[in-house]
């Protein structure tokens, strides 16, 4: 059995307003066999694409290699928009040695509500994946009963937005269409999708995921 371990910390800062929220990287950054164009940071792995978007979003030239200065231009970027990144699993042990949420066995989750309790500016949770089984909001869900809290539908519409009361704030969520390619098969089949696709066939995933990201980053 592989323990698999979050590499990274929370990048979470007293400024900011809005935390992405997913699960784990794949298991190679935590044993440290990164891809060339990988960053040793949260959302990392160039496969996940989670910065290409924002790249494109932004225009931003991101580098993707292991240099500090890749790293930093990510860093950098987050605290100039008031994002941070808190993963909600700390750990789970796995069967197979890959990147799958189904294949998570044994999960230890973060505390999340402890960090939105810690830095009151946060107002937004951006989930990168919906409440399919392991998925940031399932297991979110799973998190909030342990405060006897819940989320409140706000919207059905993908993304779907739901929202909870912590004390005398109003915490919305987002759940985003995954950043991975294993997406791209339910993308294909939402009605959105195939109507703009229809419109420009030269219209793609990718596209539509710049799309939906560009709202919330």
């Amino acid at each position: 059995m592989f323990l698999h371990e979050h590499p990274y910390k929370p990048f979470i800062t007293h400024s900011t307003k809005k935390l992405i929220v997913g699960t784990l990287p794949p298991p190679r950054f935590s044993t440290g066999e990164l891809l060339p164009k990988d960053v040793d940071f949260c959302y990392g792995s160039y496969y996940n694409s989670l910065w290409l978007f924002i790249d494109e979003i932004h225009q931003l030239g991101l580098r993707y290699d292991h240099s500090k200065i890749a790293v930093n231009q990510r860093k950098t970027f987050l605290k100039d928009h008031h994002i941070g990144i808190c993963d909600i699993v700390q750990s789970c042990e796995r069967e197979k040695i890959d990147a799958s949420d189904l294949g998570m066995q044994n999960v230890q989750l973060r505390d999340v509500v402890g960090y939105l309790l810690k830095y009151p500016l946060i107002d937004t949770l951006l989930f990168t994946g919906g409440n399919s089984k392991n998925g940031p909001e399932y297991f979110f869900r799973k998190h909030l009963k342990i405060y006897h809290l819940k989320l409140n539908l706000q919207s059905s519409e993908v993304p779907r937005i739901h929202h909870f009361k912590l004390g005398n704030r109003i915490i919305k969520t987002v759940s985003l269409t995954s950043c991975s390619g294993a997406a791209n098969i339910s993308i294909s089949r939402l009605p959105l999708y195939r109507q703009l696709k229809a419109k420009n066939p030269d219209f793609n995933t990718f596209d539509f995921r710049v799309m939906q990201y560009r709202e919330f980053f």
